[in-house]
């Protein structure tokens, strides 16, 4: 009595499924699927299931599997059971072979087909209404094929069915798989799920993406400087929002309003500049000490990383660039002058160094060598001075100095990266682009 009783609870409980192939590595459709399959059921204490579609084993790689999972895990989400659909055959061919003793199925050349019995469809679709499926393209599809494996619709299907997942959340690609789906599961015996058709998400030409524009797997968001909690944040903005125009917002504030019923029914645009935006509002959000391990990590598999540099030089760096940075690449590339000198001055640069003025920067230079607290409020108190001891204006000498400083005319503020930089470097470089000038504009 008790075991009915527990199994009628469980029943009950709302369960869900993500169900990846590992053939490819997971990308940005796929991950936001995975997202509000696993919000629906944190929101409402259900139960969120892992499947692995592996049947295809000649195409499915360990390396896509460990990514996937891995690309779950690093956006935050967990889940409750994984399951395998290749270390499943024989239920499958339990489940054929009990349609072929009720005459549904039929053996042909070593493959089992399935037959309709074709009836109107209606489904209340938990993000789009009714939907009505009048006719089947065609009265038969192979289930089992000759190789013995199953084909998707079927093992789909008892999967679903025997792991008891009662909200099918997928992509709206699979609104021409849902009525012969009910027909199996109707042949087979098993109650039919609800269904939630997720709109597609689209490129700014409103087509689907592509390799060329967003098509791209979480690994390489990761690769290129973006946080989870960004791309998390950003995948609930694709056809679901909080409302009151919030933007910004945790898993853990989503999964306490997430309802799949809000979901919009019209497909989501990717847009980069806004998830730049969003990343960028992370980045200025999160700790000096995260970003500095973050910052490490991606110099350190890119074989950047001087050996002299240490975890206080990195902090400083991170503090200086912290407010410019949409992702960590971009870190990464506006920051290299701090580590190494063997950048050239770039040609749009070169205009501002037409003028000669090794004289004025010497004087600088003599400036900074007599400093000893080299900080950005003495820097900039000797720079001004220097600067009206020259006659000069303060921008006549900014533009040449940043520019032999970092190669070139926009960066963060001067002052705080000649600190940055220390004054040993910073004497170097200037010496550098005096040379530069002696030389009638040859680069030293």
């Amino acid at each position: 009595m008790q075991a009915k009783v527990l199994a009628a609870r469980r029943s009950l409980v709302l369960r869900v499924r993500f169900a990846p192939s590992p053939t490819g590595y997971l990308h940005i459709g796929g991950a936001r699927t995975c997202l509000f399959n696993w919000l629906y059921a944190r929101k409402h204490k259900g139960e969120f299931v892992l499947r692995i579609e592996d049947t295809d084993v000649a195409r499915s790689k360990k390396e896509y599997l460990d990514e996937i999972l891995e690309s779950i895990k690093w956006l935050g989400m967990d889940w409750d059971n994984i399951y395998y659909q290749s270390q499943r055959f024989e239920i499958y061919h339990q489940q054929a072979q009990k349609l072929i003793e009720q005459g549904k199925a039929y053996k042909k050349e070593g493959a089992v087909f399935f037959k309709y019995e074709f009836q109107t469809i209606e489904i209340d679709d938990l993000i789009r209404g009714k939907i009505t499926f009048n006719e089947l393209p065609k009265s038969e599809e192979v289930i089992i094929k000759s190789d013995n494996s199953p084909t998707y619709n079927f093992s789909c299907v008892i999967d679903d069915a025997l792991m008891k997942v009662n909200n099918i959340i997928r992509g709206e690609d699979h609104i021409s798989n849902t009525p012969k789906q009910i027909l199996m599961y109707k042949a087979l015996g098993f109650q039919v799920p609800k269904f939630a058709h997720l709109p597609l998400i689209l490129s700014p030409e409103g087509g689907r993406l592509s390799k060329r524009f967003g098509a791209t797997s979480i690994r390489e968001y990761k690769e290129l400087g973006y946080l989870p909690e960004a791309i998390a944040n950003y995948l609930m903005l694709l056809g679901w929002s909080p409302g009151e125009d919030k933007e910004i917002f945790t898993l853990d504030e989503a999964k306490e309003i997430f309802e799949i019923t809000d979901v919009n029914k019209t497909g989501a645009v990717l847009s980069l500049e806004k998830l730049n935006w969003i990343n960028s509002e992370y980045i200025r959000a999160s700790s000096d000490e995260r970003l500095v391990g973050l910052f490490e990590e991606h110099l350190k598999k890119d074989d950047f990383l001087p050996s002299w540099v240490d975890k206080e030089y990195m902090k400083r760096i991170v503090e200086l660039f912290k407010e410019r940075t949409v992702k960590l690449s971009d870190l990464f590339e506006k920051s290299r002058f701090c580590f190494y000198d063997d950048f050239a001055y770039d040609q749009d640069s070169k205009s501002i160094l037409e003028k000669d003025l090794s004289s004025q920067v010497k004087t600088l230079a003599t400036s900074f060598s007599s400093m000893e607290d080299f900080n950005k409020e003495n820097i900039e108190d000797v720079f001004r001075s220097t600067v009206k001891d020259l006659g000069l204006k303060v921008r006549d000498l900014v533009h040449p100095v940043r520019i032999a400083l970092t190669g070139r005319k926009n960066g963060p503020g001067l002052f705080e990266t000649i600190e940055v930089l220390g004054k040993e470097r910073v004497l170097k470089r200037l010496e550098r682009l005096i040379s530069y000038w002696e030389k009638g504009g040859v680069d030293a």
